[in-house]
């Protein structure tokens, strides 16, 4: 629980903590309960299933039917180690996925006690009043209490995306739990939670559906597929091969088995989920909150972002800097509002707001109206009617009475909407214009502001019915954020285009953009002349034009759907209710953490915590970085598993001397040096230098171009060929099957800790700063060394191997030409992709 609490404006003193306690012992708490499913035993499972694992119980089974014990308890002890890392890396995972899910935990604003205090959901309880603001998600079912301008978006339940408005003196005076308010602001008493809501319900009657995977997923999934499928065939040729020439099906099938296990890629998928989960660990410890992991992947191919100006190119501030008076025809700044226009200007823009104030220009007109006037007349006068903030562009207006039945209505809104409300000739419209044209060139967010004279008891149905005569223009400064020009420049540098989709004045916008360094900061265009544009037509504008101004949802959405058919991967920043089905519709929908609306945060895929737009350059570096070292794992699993396959396969198809030279325990200890450095390792390694200097990945684009493909399969039949040669040095040097055996499976593993260094870089000697920039590696490194040690040094496991120390030359020159097998790529680097 949240420990600020704010003064209560409401007219409800809310449950006390007693009767809060009270309420959630004898109701319950606010979750939905899930089918229960424990996290253990769900990894469990996914570890048992694994195709590895699965091949060593076969592999066990068929030693013990072969009378071969030892070799047996080697299989179930690798099992139960390959287990335990799966396990491990599945916990990781899931570990950082729990932990992010807790950021994401939506708020709910409560009165306890007298006081409104912030709560998480989970805490709200039957019978607690709770407040419920513009942008934000409701956390219960409950019936209005206390409502001002009041509107829900209910398409989560209804399915129909028009606003509701809803007060206490409304037959509709419910609201539900899950739904997002669009406008206004109430006091809702809670009636049901949990599972008890609407929502709650319809979640228990429905079975959650899987999610789409993203095409990096797709290519991964196909290239494991044909690789799966190409060892399904050759198992069952090299088990047909063995049982042709030994009539002993157990021990064929044993040694086609110990081809199987070589052939499957099964650290691929495991790579990438890992990388996934931990990549939004990272984001998420540099204040960048990525609610899916999928977000991760895409960061590195954002190709644009479109952003809001404000609060997210401004500071969001939002100060009354400069007033125009229509009456005299004068500008008044800070110094001299106390003039009778300036402030009469000022008072009626404060009665134009809510009566209690969220939006910051309301917050601070009601700052100013208490600093410019002696008696306060705010309690003097109740609320009569509320025209909600509609129109387009908006407008919105007030009705206060007071006891002698005296009305103050206000009105205030965009200047060209009154403009068009208050008939005024052509001399003063153009005044107004100037006037306009001069705060909005400033960079000022400006409003005009009217009030209104009904004689009438009963007042309209709609707010243009009422006569308003114009008062003014005030404006607001908003100043873009210190460092944000450096930002757009690191979007540009990272060959990402910048795009603003503003509700706000051209001008305004124009000015903005210029101080803040955007490229094409003097072209604009409004969204009126983009709604009935062919797709054709919207994509040349979109081409040429990067500030779009005056923008409603729908328009909004209009252009990122273009930009995404047009192939680009879209980025989009948004903070209001409004934004949210841009926010759903694009790739990367950014929400701001501190002042984002909870709508905004429930649909974006990434919360920036802190509201620095800063923080996205450093995302889409992690993206990149992510992605980069994705391939570096998978290029060093094609080019270890080359000749793990060809060194099983050949001698016996080539009916060499020594056919049978690897047996599944050679093979599972080199999948267990794989499993970690492919999933592990590599993730830690740090970025290249030059990484944000490149363009965006194409996202359709293979995974691994031919040439990096090509790099890789040639290091993994140099690493064959050299291996295979030191196959046959050995017949030539008289050494024994199990003396061969020992100097290749050497080769192999010398082999497998070079190519570990190697794959670090695509375009660097990778052994520099080995010690430094990557200490897990090194930590793996010297574990494999220490196991190699213990294989060959310890005669009871070095039986267990099948294995027998050759002359001491003869192993340094399995050694070095280990990494002869690897080394000799290093000069290729640099011609590399």
């Amino acid at each position: 629980m949240s420990k600020a609490a704010a003064v209560n404006p409401f007219p409800f003193t809310g449950l006390s903590t007693a009767e809060a306690e009270t309420s959630a012992r004898q109701f319950g708490g606010n979750k939905r309960m899930q089918k229960a499913s424990s996290a253990f035993w769900s990894s469990f499972r996914k570890s048992f299933f694994d195709p590895i694992f699965l091949l060593l119980v076969l592999a066990a089974v068929l030693y013990l039917l072969l009378d071969q014990t030892a070799e047996a308890v080697v299989m179930l002890l690798a099992m139960v180690l390959i287990a335990f890392i799966s396990f491990y890396q599945e916990r990781r995972s899931a570990d950082a996925l729990n932990a992010l899910q807790q950021l994401t935990a939506q708020k709910a604003k409560v009165i306890r006690n007298n006081e409104v205090i912030s709560l998480d959901r989970g805490q709200v309880v039957k019978g607690d009043y709770v407040v419920a603001e513009e942008g934000t998600v409701l956390a219960a079912d409950g019936t209005i209490c206390y409502a001002h301008d009041f509107a829900v978006n209910e398409s989560l339940l209804t399915g129909e995306p028009a606003s509701v408005y809803k007060s206490t003196d409304t037959i509709d005076n419910q609201v539900f739990d899950g739904t997002a308010v669009v406008s206004g602001l109430a006091v809702y008493r809670v009636e049901h939670l949990g599972n008890q809501t609407r929502l709650g319900k319809i979640t228990q009657s429905v079975t959650e559906m899987k999610a789409e995977p993203s095409p990096l997923e797709k290519q991964i999934r196909r290239f494991v597929a044909r690789m799966s499928l190409a060892g399904a065939v050759v198992f069952v040729l090299v088990w047909a091969i063995h049982f042709y020439q030994s009539r002993l099906w157990v021990s064929s099938l044993l040694k086609a088995l110990t081809l199987a296990m070589s052939i499957l890629p099964e650290e691929i998928p495991v790579a990438f989920t890992t990388f996934m989960a931990l990549g939004a660990w990272r984001l998420m410890q540099k204040g960048i909150l990525a609610k899916d992991v999928k977000t991760v992947e895409a960061l590195g191919a954002a190709t644009v972002i479109c952003l809001d100006k404000t609060g997210t190119i401004t500071a969001n501030k939002m100060k009354l800097a400069q007033v125009y008076t229509l009456q005299d025809k004068q500008f008044y700044d800070e110094k001299n509002w106390l003039a009778d226009t300036a402030r009469n200007l000022i008072n009626t823009a404060m009665w134009a707001s809510e009566s209690v104030p969220f939006d910051h220009m309301e917050k601070d007109l009601h700052q100013v109206y208490s600093r410019l006037n002696t008696k306060d007349e705010r309690p003097d006068y109740h609320m009569e009617k509320e025209y909600p903030l509609a129109g387009t562009p908006p407008m919105m207006t007030h009705v206060f009475a007071d006891q002698a039945g005296n009305r103050i209505i206000a009105a205030k809104g965009a200047p060209e909407r009154l403009l068009s409300l208050c008939h005024l000739d052509s001399g003063i419209q153009q005044e107004i214009s100037q006037a306009l044209n001069t705060m909005t060139n400033q960079g000022y967010r400006v409003l005009a502001v009217a009030k209104g004279d009904y004689p009438h008891s009963e007042l309209p149905n709609q707010q243009e019915d009422i006569p308003f005569e114009l008062l003014g223009l005030i404006a607001f400064n908003d100043p873009p954020k210190p460092g944000i020009a450096t930002v757009l420049n690191d979007f540009y540098q990272a060959g990402i285009q910048v795009k603003i989709l503003t509700g706000d004045n051209l001008n305004t916008t124009k000015a903005i953009a210029a101080q803040a360094s955007l490229h094409g900061a003097e072209l604009a265009i409004e969204g009126s002349a983009l709604e009935s544009l062919t797709q054709q037509k919207l994509a040349g504008i979109l081409m040429r034009v990067n500030i779009f101004t005056r923008m409603f949802p729908e328009t909004k959405l209009k252009v990122i759907n273009a930009l995404k058919k047009m192939g680009h991967i879209v980025a989009m920043t948004g903070d209001g209710v409004n934004d949210a089905p841009a926010l759903k519709a694009a790739h990367i929908g950014i929400a701001m953490g501190k002042r984002g609306s909870e709508t905004a945060r429930s649909t974006a895929s990434l919360i920036l915590l802190d509201d620095d737009l800063g923080k996205m350059t450093e995302a889409i570096a992690i993206g990149r970085q992510i992605y980069l070292n994705l391939k570096k794992a998978i290029r060093y699993i094609i080019s270890i598993h080359i000749p793990i396959i060809l060194v099983v396969t050949l001698p016996l198809m080539l009916h060499w001397l020594y056919p049978d030279i690897f047996m599944p325990v050679h093979v599972v200890f080199l999948e267990l040096i794989m499993g970690p450095t492919c999933s592990v390792v590599y993730e830690h390694e740090p970025a290249e230098k030059g990484a944000m200097n490149l363009p965006p990945r194409i996202v359709t684009a293979d995974l691994l171009t031919l040439r990096e493909l090509s790099g890789s399969v040639w290091q993994g039949l140099a690493i064959t060929t050299v291996a295979l040669l030191v196959y046959q040095v050995g017949i030539w040097w008289g050494c024994n099957e199990e003396q061969v055996r020992a100097l290749v499976f050497l080769t192999l593993i010398t082999a497998n800790m070079a190519l570990t260094l190697i794959g670090r870089s695509f375009n660097k000697i990778s052994f520099r700063g080995m010690f430094t920039d990557n200490r897990l590696m090194t930590a793996v490194l010297a574990i494999t060394l220490m196991l190699t040690l213990t294989i060959f040094g310890v005669p009871m496991v070095r039986h267990l191997f099948s294995l027998q120390l050759p002359a001491a030359w003869q192993i340094a020159t399995a050694v070095v030409a280990g990494i002869i097998a690897v080394i000799w790529y290093e000069p290729f680097k640099k011609q590399s992709p």
